[in-house]
């Protein structure tokens, strides 16, 4: 790192749900001297030491070279969601943009590379016990979430063979939430058509308990916290596991919404639904996720907690506690992405 100035670091996707945490601990961090937010559109949000530029990943033309230009890590985050039915879009965007910006950190000589995997890029694991990084990154096919960060895993391989001058680090957080993203996640996950009344989740009558609905959750700026040691830590190197205590199953979620009566539901019902929404276009997630979210294994942290001295702030129940307020508050933020809004 930069010892005269502090360091330059450079955030794709700087506007997000986790952009807003890394970008905002960036510009608190003392070692840091200043940073770029890399975005589709600027925001009025200004936080120290932090300049912006406006740059489209799925586009070509964009100068990454040059923006990357004396910078001493580049941190990818940059990521679209939709449109579900349109996976060559989100292609061009999530896949053939973060080449570009592997190819770009290469050529501008940065010499730290962070990328945002996902635990959506394992292979289907277990739910009864947690697995570490060497467990397999091959994604679920059926999903193009999974199959494009498993895709990006196997060229990062590939990346970290032809520049080992580039220390690359891999982070692949749990699902991520904060109460400032919640109407994004809702736009994103539960579209404008998602009825007014599930903004009460205690006016749910039951709460389905579906076979394999065992997963994990972190809140954004425990993530953000852990991009930042990556950072710092001149050492770290590799894929990191990140996630909060406990995992996150109906029986948790029905005493967070006050719901207390569970029905079990096959998977097939609650699937046949989801992908008749989505097939009508009621419904942005498609159920090759739920398919995914089903299969992915729980996750063991040791590796982050030991080599970047990371630990979570908050537990899983604090976290789904502060979205679900703000998913019923509409709450959001100063940036395009996440900009509020009450729903119902």
């Amino acid at each position: 790192m930069s010892s005269a100035t502090g360091s330059r670091v450079v955030v794709t996707g700087a506007t997000g749900n986790v952009g807003t945490s890394v970008v905002r601990l960036l510009s608190e961090e003392a070692g840091v001297g200043s940073v770029l937010g890399l975005a589709r559109r600027v925001p009025e949000w200004s936080p120290a030491k932090t300049e912006w530029a406006a740059v489209d990943l799925a586009a070509e033309p964009a100068d990454l070279v040059g923006l990357f230009s004396g910078a001493d890590a580049v941190i990818h985050l940059a990521w679209a969601f939709q449109p579900t039915h349109d996976p060559v879009t989100t292609w061009r965007t999530n896949v053939l943009g973060s080449l570009r910006v592997f190819e770009a950190v290469a050529a501008a000589g940065v010499p730290v590379l962070v990328h945002a995997s996902s635990v959506g890029a394992y292979s289907p694991g277990p739910k009864d016990r947690a697995v570490d990084e060497s467990w397999p990154t091959h994604g679920w096919p059926d999903a193009a979430y999974c199959r494009e960060k498993a895709y990006l895993e196997r060229s990062l391989d590939v990346f970290e063979r032809d520049h080992p001058g580039v220390r690359v680090v891999r982070m692949r957080p749990a699902f991520l939430f904060k109460r400032a993203a919640a109407s994004e996640q809702r736009r994103i996950f539960g579209g404008k058509y998602l009825p007014g009344p599930l903004a009460r989740p205690d006016l749910l009558p039951f709460l389905p308990d579906i076979p394999g609905l065992r997963m994990q959750a972190l809140h954004t700026d425990d993530a953000a916290n852990a991009y930042r040691l990556a950072v710092r830590t001149e050492d770290a190197r590799g894929p990191y596991n990140l996630a909060a205590e406990p995992p996150v199953d109906a029986r948790m979620l029905g005493e967070l919404v006050g719901t207390p009566r569970r029905v079990k539901l096959p998977r097939s019902a609650v699937r046949t639904a989801i992908a008749a929404a989505w097939g009508l276009r009621l419904l942005p997630a498609s159920p090759h996720l739920f398919d995914a979210v089903l299969r992915l294994p729980l996750m063991d942290c040791t590796r982050a907690r030991a080599e970047l001295g990371w630990r979570p702030e908050r537990t899983a129940e604090e976290v789904l506690e502060e979205f679900l307020k703000g998913f019923q508050q509409g709450a959001g933020a100063a940036t395009e992405p996440l900009r509020g809004r009450k729903v119902g």
